[in-house]
């Protein structure tokens, strides 16, 4: 004779699909832990007991015992596309496993970010994935010693938490490399305000920024950068005040995909064609950046697979499989797409050759390889070449 199951006002309990299931309480409680010595038939018999009575586990008694299988995920904002792409991919990386994750908007505040990691703790969260926190670094080491941390997008060493991040100096120098090559050299930068983070840490917008100016002074050219925030409209007040001046660039270069589509908008209600009267250029990548009508000329950072790597550097610690701290950096891809072309000719390098052309021109070419058929002494500097 079988039991009935629980009335609509009570909560399934792990006795109740015991009694259905017809196995021991601690036969369940080794099923929902994904524990060792569970045989594939009584498995079976348990998840068809639980999907039948709906059954939960109680976070705070999974907790009492050991693990919530909760993964707390703080970022900024999610109006931000690629805080969300590494958020999902963080998301489905951790599927099919006994993990969930609760994601949290933090903001640009330090203390936000830090009562959202101290909620997640309080509520008995396993780890957190902390995306561009702006917090010290002091913080994030007590942090990291008392629960599992991966830190994304954020440079610098560090003892108790783990790093993902990509090479943003790298990815900054690519961009640079692709528009000095094709002959520009007023290379307006819109970067991000650097906000509570002291070096040698650094977030990735203060990277790219660094990046950019390395490359631009390696090229001889002096460079030109507006801070703004990294949103449309930031993108967009930025590209006006550089439009406005009274030699505007030939190319803007922002240091996110989001800013740049706020160029786009300004050009194209400044009647300013794009690429042949202004090329543009972003970072991150980010899906609408691959739209035909955008066509965005980008720096890939693999959004979701940096989600992906810091759910399963995060589990590592959480199974204390590894102690010592990891700081993993994918490398940047540069995607030439139809955004930029060689500078105007009034304005061209003179070292440049007049056949440059856009990926749109060549659309099997890479980056690199469009780059170095051009002339690879385009742009460098007038010491630099021979007579």
């Amino acid at each position: 004779m079988t039991n009935p199951p629980p009335g609509p006002s009570r909560r399934v309990t792990i006795q109740d699909v015991a009694r259905s299931a017809g196995v021991s309480v601690s036969a369940v409680s080794k099923v929902v832990r994904d524990a060792y010595g569970v045989s594939p038939q009584m498995r079976s018999r348990v998840t068809a007991a639980i999907d039948e009575l709906g059954y939960r586990p109680h976070a705070g008694a999974r907790a009492m015992r050991g693990r919530a299988f909760t993964i707390g995920v703080v970022l900024v904002d999610f109006t931000s596309p690629y805080q969300a792409e590494v958020a999902q991919g963080a998301t489905d990386e951790l599927y099919g496993s006994s993990f969930q994750s609760i994601l949290v908007a933090a903001g640009t505040d330090a203390e936000a970010h830090q009562r959202a990691a101290e909620a997640l703790i309080d509520r008995q969260a396993d780890g957190l994935i902390l995306i561009a926190p702006f917090t010290s670094h002091d913080w994030l080491e007590g942090l990291g010693s008392r629960v599992p941390v991966v830190v994304v997008g954020r440079h610098g060493p560090s003892t108790n938490y783990d790093t993902v991040s990509g090479d943003d100096i790298e990815g900054a120098r690519l961009v640079v490399d692709h528009l000095v090559a094709l002959g520009h050299r007023r290379i307006t930068f819109i970067a991000h305000p650097s906000i509570g983070v002291e070096r040698p840490f650094v977030m990735s917008h203060t990277a790219r920024e660094d990046g950019y100016g390395a490359a631009m002074g390696r090229h001889g050219i002096d460079p030109e950068v507006i801070v703004t925030s990294w949103t449309e409209q930031g993108g967009y007040q930025a590209a006006i005040e550089a439009l406005d001046r009274s030699v505007p660039p030939t190319a803007i270069f922002a240091g996110a995909d989001i800013a740049a589509l706020g160029v786009l908008r300004a050009a194209e209600e400044r009647g300013i064609r794009v690429p042949q009267d202004l090329s543009v250029a972003g970072y991150d990548n980010i899906y609408v950046s691959t739209i035909g009508r955008v066509a965005l000329t980008t720096v890939d950072q693999a959004g979701p697979l940096t989600g992906s790597v810091s759910a399963r550097m995060l589990l590592q610690r959480i199974d204390n499989s590894r102690s010592q701290p990891i700081h993993y950096m994918l490398p940047p891809r540069l995607e030439v797409r139809r955004t930029t072309t060689a500078a105007p000719y009034r304005d061209r390098d003179p070292a440049c050759p007049d056949d440059q052309s856009s990926s749109a021109d060549h659309p099997t070419r890479s980056g690199r390889e469009q780059q170095v058929s051009s002339n690879e002494l385009c742009g460098m500097p007038a010491v630099g070449r021979s007579a």
